[in-house]
C-alpha cells in the first residue's frame, strides 16, 4: 500500500472515530481539553470490555501527568499491555519522571520506536491509538527540545486536531505565530466546530493580542459559565487574558480562585504579576512576597530563570565600571 493511500485511510478512520464517540467518552475528552484534570482522574473507569476503556484510561493517565503525578499514570497502565497507545502514555510518564536527567533518553527511544512501529499494519491498536502515539511522542520530543523531530512525528499534513494543537504550541514557543496561524487555518478546512479548535484559536489570540484579546476572553468566560466544568486551568487562562487587558483586580480574583483549586507554577507566577501591576501599596507588598515565594518554590520557572539571568548580566556590566570619587569643593 502506498504512503498516500495509507494516509487517506488513516484520515478517514480518524473522522469515523470522532463521529462514533459515545456521550461518556465525549464528556471525558471535553474535560481533558479544558484542563479539568482533577475531574478526569476522579472518574470511574468503564468496564475493561467497553470500547471506551482504553481511551478513557489514556485520558486519565495523561491527566495525572498534567497534574505532575506521572507515577500515578504508570500505576494505571497495565504493565503487560501490548496496545501501542498505552505503551506510549507509559513512556511519556517515564520521560516526565526522569525529565532533566540522563535517564529520560530511554523513554524517548521507546517513543521513537513506537512512532516507527505504528507505520506498519501488524500493530495492536486502532487508528485512534496510532494518532495518540504521535501526539504523545511529539509532546515528549518538544519537551526535550527536539522540535524538528516533534514536528516531523506529528506530521505537517495531519488531520488529527490534538496533533495540530501541539504543533501550534511548538510554533508559538519559538515566536512563529505566523506558522501557528497557518496550521490553524489549514485545520479549519476539515475540522468541525470542535471545542479543541476553538481553544487553539484562543491560544493564538492570547499570544498575538488580536482585537484586544477579545476572542480568548470570550471563550474562557463561556467555558467558565459551564456548570459541569471545574477547571483551574481555564481560570488561569482567563486571569492571564485579563492581565493583558489591564484588568488587574479581575485577574487577581481569577488567579486566586484558581490557586485555591490547584496550585501550580504558572498560576502562581501570573498571580505575582497581577499583584505587582495592581496599583496599590498593598499590591506592591504582596507582589514582592509572592515573587520571593515563587523563586523559592519554583526556582526553575522560566520567569525566575530569566530574571536571574538578567540580574547576572547587570552585575557583570556593573563590575566593568567604577564609581568615581565625589569632586572636592574648592575653598
Amino acid at each position: 500500500m502506498t504512503q498516500g493511500s495509507h494516509g487517506t485511510r488513516f484520515t478517514t478512520a480518524l473522522r469515523t472515530f470522532r463521529d462514533m464517540d459515545s456521550s461518556e467518552l465525549y464528556h471525558v475528552k471535553q474535560q481533558f481539553v479544558l484542563g479539568a484534570y482533577k475531574t478526569v482522574v476522579d472518574l470511574t473507569l468503564p468496564d475493561s470490555n467497553s470500547p471506551d476503556f482504553i481511551s478513557t484510561l489514556i485520558y486519565q493517565a495523561r491527566s495525572h501527568i498534567a497534574l505532575n503525578n506521572p507515577k500515578a499514570a504508570l500505576q494505571l497502565v497495565p504493565a503487560d499491555s501490548e496496545n501501542v497507545a498505552l505503551k506510549a502514555v507509559a513512556a511519556l510518564a517515564k520521560f516526565v519522571t526522569a525529565e532533566g536527567t540522563t535517564d529520560n533518553e530511554a523513554s524517548l527511544e521507546e517513543l521513537r520506536d513506537l512512532s516507527v512501529e505504528i507505520e506498519g499494519d501488524d500493530v495492536e491498536g486502532t487508528d485512534r491509538d496510532k494518532a495518540t502515539v504521535r501526539v504523545l511522542a511529539g509532546t515528549a520530543f518538544a519537551r526535550a527540545g527536539e522540535l524538528e523531530e516533534a514536528l516531523e512525528t506529528l506530521g505537517a499534513d495531519t488531520e488529527d486536531l490534538e496533533a495540530v494543537a501541539v504543533i501550534v504550541q511548538i510554533y508559538l514557543s519559538i515566536n512563529r505565530p505566523d506558522l501557528a496561524k497557518k496550521a490553524y487555518e489549514r485545520s479549519k478546512r476539515w475540522a468541525e466546530d470542535d471545542l479543541l479548535l476553538q481553544l487553539i484559536e484562543s491560544i493564538i489570540g492570547l499570544v498575538t493580542g488580536k482585537d484586544e484579546y477579545h476572542n480568548p476572553n470570550t471563550f474562557y468566560t463561556e467555558q467558565l459559565g459551564n456548570p459541569s466544568l471545574s477547571s483551574p486551568h481555564v481560570l488561569t487562562a482567563r486571569g492571564v487574558t485579563r492581565i493583558l487587558r489591564n484588568e488587574f483586580p479581575e485577574a487577581q480574583s481569577d488567579l486566586e480562585e484558581s490557586l485555591e483549586q490547584h496550585k501550580d507554577a504558572e498560576t502562581f507566577a501570573a498571580f505575582a504579576v497581577a499583584s505587582g501591576l495592581n496599583s496599590t501599596k498593598k499590591g506592591e507588598t504582596d507582589a514582592n512576597e509572592l515573587w520571593t515565594r515563587l523563586t523559592s518554590e519554583y526556582p526553575n520557572h522560566p520567569s525566575v530563570a530569566d530574571v536571574a539571568k538578567k540580574s547576572a548580566l547587570f552585575d557583570e556590566a556593573m563590575a566593568k565600571y567604577s564609581v568615581p570619587p565625589l569632586a572636592a569643593i574648592a575653598a
